[in-house]
């Protein structure tokens, strides 16, 4: 069984493509990748790039499917997905980089704390998966998004 990646990894394969193979860290870049086009897109250009984002997010919710211990009894539901969760890591990293240049500070240190967040709230989603502590909704049909 392999563990999920660190935040660290999935952060930085939502900059570069990772040097690893693994479904989560591949389908972060190409997530990221993505979201940096749809910040350019026309309002309701998006539809294309909201389809292969929902592939994506379903890709990495198999392989925790797949790959993860099932959890205990009594775990609680997260109110996401892996897959959703990663999705909006790499919407924000996106977002983040995107506002450097022109920004005000404040906008600046507003969008990297995002990212910082949820990339705690990741880290404490992939340890409580990895402990069987905390049970994964089960979302697997088509997906409307944002």
């Amino acid at each position: 069984m392999e563990p999920l990646p660190t935040k660290e990894l999935v952060l930085k394969a939502c900059r570069i493509a990772p040097h690893r193979a693994h479904p989560v860290l591949e389908s972060a870049h190409l997530l990221a990748g993505l979201h940096q086009r749809r910040l350019r897109c026309a309002p309701g250009g998006t539809n294309e790039i909201d389809q292969h984002r929902a592939r994506l997010v379903l890709v990495i919710d198999r392989w925790v499917a797949t790959e993860t211990s099932p959890p205990h009894g009594g775990a609680h539901m997260h109110t996401e997905t892996v897959g959703m969760v990663v999705d909006r890591l790499a919407q924000f990293s996106a977002s983040a980089y995107d506002i450097l240049s022109g920004a005000p500070e404040w906008a600046v240190h507003n969008a990297w704390e995002r990212v910082a967040e949820l990339s705690l709230g990741y880290e404490d989603l992939a340890y409580e998966v990895a402990a069987g502590v905390r049970r994964l909704p089960y979302l697997s049909g088509p997906r409307e998004y944002p």
